[in-house]
């Protein structure tokens, strides 16, 4: 591996490699500009906010303002569920609110949940 090629910038992975003018990422599949990667440009952090426009952060507490099916299952997240210690999560669909529910990592949409 060569130590000069930055991480990947969706996995953080080190794995990178070039193919022809782009960087890959194996883990990920992640396809970036080596110029862009060379600028340095800062990446936009994206603001993640909850279903009633208040500004979420790692660590959290939310409370769940849908009842919500559980994938694989039979169980259903009633309306009130309060959740506690949420991970943002950039990059996994709509689903960008990683959480332990019950003993189980759930993700969620932050569309479906509101800061408590």
């Amino acid at each position: 591996m060569n130590d000069t090629l930055p991480p990947c910038p969706e996995c953080s992975s080190d794995l990178t490699y070039e193919m022809g003018s782009l960087l890959v990422c194996p883990l990920c599949a992640h396809e970036w500009s080596a110029e862009a990667a060379a600028a340095d440009e800062p990446a936009a952090a994206t603001v993640i906010k909850d279903a009633h426009g208040s500004v979420l952060a790692d660590g959290d507490s939310v409370t769940i303002i849908k009842g919500l099916k559980v994938k694989g299952g039979t169980n259903m997240l009633k309306v009130g569920t309060k959740v506690r210690d949420i991970r943002l999560r950039q990059g996994v669909g709509d689903h960008d609110i990683e959480a332990r529910i019950e003993g189980v990592t759930t993700q969620l949409k932050s569309s479906v949940v509101k800061k408590a």
